[in-house]
């Protein structure tokens, strides 16, 4: 780990250049734009307090109390998915930066998005994923371990964007722990185009004993047309445990 950590860190520090604008039938007025640089390791509820105070500025009063949700070229943003992924996802290696992404404050799409009304949803979310995680690697012995005042580090991390702050509790996610010979299983998830995911049980080595690379991973899952690993494309011959390790999608 620690011969990772410069590395761990350039890959937190990986930042998306975004154009927020208003949809244009949700006001009468035409506000300006607004551009944020925003965390790929992050959601975007929690990021887009100044978008949200920024809009309501010229929305009707009728909608001043609307949940604001986003799209991307007309497709709803799932709050609950990292903000690289949806990137990757979405607009590809390819892109014309800035991101550009529409605001909006009615027409919910409750058939597309769940609602999320504060903040508290997004940390039950993200917790409940690191405890999946933990469950995978280590049998869910290291969160059990851990106290409230871990957990709040570790959230106030991802919320305030400090990699010290995260890293000093998710190093323990990251180790084997002492009675156990590596981690158990990998977690990890492989997102289609269509925003839909497949989790599987994969574990770091085969069965004879050697390591499963990042390229083994991906015939598991039945390799996709364009391959990319959040927040990076990926080495298809590098180790599997080693390169998930180096991603956000290493907790999930």
């Amino acid at each position: 780990m620690a011969n990772d950590r410069e590395i761990l860190r350039e890959i937190w520090e990986g930042k998306i250049p975004v154009h927020f604008q208003l949809a244009s039938d949700e006001t009468d007025v035409e506000p300006e734009d607004f551009f944020l640089l925003i965390p790929r390791l992050s959601y975007f509820p929690l990021v887009t307090e100044k978008v949200r105070r920024h809009f309501l500025r010229v929305v009707s009063n009728e909608l001043q109390d609307g949940e604001m949700w986003m799209d991307s070229n007309g497709t709803p943003l799932k709050w609950h998915y990292p903000i690289g992924v949806l990137f990757d996802l979405l607009v590809g290696s390819d892109a014309c930066l800035p991101w550009r992404i529409t605001v909006h404050f009615s027409k919910f799409p409750e058939e597309v998005l769940f609602r999320c009304p504060n903040k508290d949803i997004v940390e039950a979310h993200f917790m409940s994923s690191l405890k999946e995680a933990d469950v995978l690697k280590h049998r869910g012995q290291v969160v059990s371990a851990m106290q409230k005042k871990d957990h709040n580090q570790l959230w106030l991390g991802l919320v305030n964007d400090k990699f010290d702050q995260f890293w000093a509790v998710n190093r323990r996610l990251m180790e084997p722990i002492p009675d156990q010979d590596g981690f158990k299983h990998i977690p990890v998830r492989c997102y289609a185009e269509d925003g839909t995911y497949q989790q599987k049980l994969v574990a770091p080595g085969t069965e004879s004993g050697q390591k499963r690379t990042l390229q083994d991973l991906l015939e598991d899952f039945s390799t996709p047309v364009r391959k990319a690993v959040h927040p990076y494309k990926p080495l298809n011959s590098y180790p599997c445990k080693k390169a998930i390790k180096m991603t956000k999608s290493s907790i999930f």
